[in-house]
This record gives structure tokens, C-alpha cells and sequence, in this order.
């Protein structure tokens, strides 16, 4: 059922990021934008070649190897999830509209829905996850 639930939602974030790029709203000309859309490019990469070669899986599953505490997921525990977030929401405040940011909230909301998805599989593949998951944040470090 999990699998389930945390792939439809990977469809809504999909949808979401399909919707920004047609609109023409996920990049922007702004420095400001610019600049965290690099950043957030470049904290999706650190936390790429922290996770090893691990392979995508749409459904969230765990993977094998051991729980990953090193690089930015010493800090954050779902950076690669942060990346995508950090990445959208400049565009779309470059581009404010509401449909823009109702595209924005959907995506959120499939985060959302994936990280409490994969956070209680993880936690049966490893149940030192939740002594992990009580010294670091979710998605952005004091605030979520």
C-alpha cells in the first residue's frame, strides 16, 4: 500500500514540475533565482554521490547498503526532496500566478506524502532510522 500511495504521489510531483516547465515557470532570469536554483542543483549532486550508486526506485523503496548519515544527510534527511523544492519555488515566484502556485503546493504535497511513505519503510528495513530521524530535520534544517 505504501508503494502504492509513494508512487502516486511521485506522479503528482511529475504532473507538478511538467506543469511549470509548459507554463514556462520553472526557470527564471532573476540572480536571486538563479542562485538557489544553482544551489539546490548542486545539494541534489552532494547528496547523489553521498547515497552511492544506489539505483532510483519510483516507489521509494529502501535500498540496500546500510542507512546513509554522511554528507548532507548528516543535516537534512530527505536532501534530495529539499533539492527539489529549493529548485521549483524561485521559478515560480519569478512567475507568480495562482495556478504556479497551485502547482507548487501539489508538488509539495507529493513530498510530502513520499517522505512519510519511504520514512516508515526505511524504518523496517532499518530500525536505527528513528534514532537518526531524531537528530536531523526532514526537508530544511529548522524549519521542517
Amino acid at each position: 500500500m505504501l508503494k502504492t500511495i509513494s508512487l502516486a504521489a511521485l506522479l503528482l510531483m511529475a504532473f507538478s514540475v511538467a506543469g511549470l516547465v509548459i507554463r514556462e515557470s520553472l526557470f527564471s532570469l532573476q540572480p536571486v533565482a538563479i542562485i538557489m536554483q544553482i544551489v539546490a542543483a548542486a545539494l541534489m549532486i552532494w547528496a547523489r554521490i553521498s547515497f552511492g550508486r544506489r539505483s532510483f526506485h519510483a516507489a521509494a523503496n529502501p535500498t540496500s547498503g546500510g542507512l546513509v548519515t554522511t554528507g548532507p544527510y548528516r543535516y537534512i534527511r530527505h536532501p534530495i526532496y529539499s533539492a527539489i523544492c529549493i529548485f521549483i519555488w524561485p521559478g515560480i515566484l519569478s512567475h507568480l500566478s495562482l495556478v504556479n502556485i497551485l502547482l507548487g503546493v501539489i508538488l509539495f504535497a507529493g513530498v510530502i506524502i513520499r517522505i512519510l511513505c519511504e520514512e516508515q519503510m526505511i524504518a523496517k528495513v532499518y530500525p536505527e532510522y528513528r534514532e537518526y530521524a531524531l537528530t536531523t530535520k526532514r526537508v530544511l534544517p529548522y524549519i521542517l
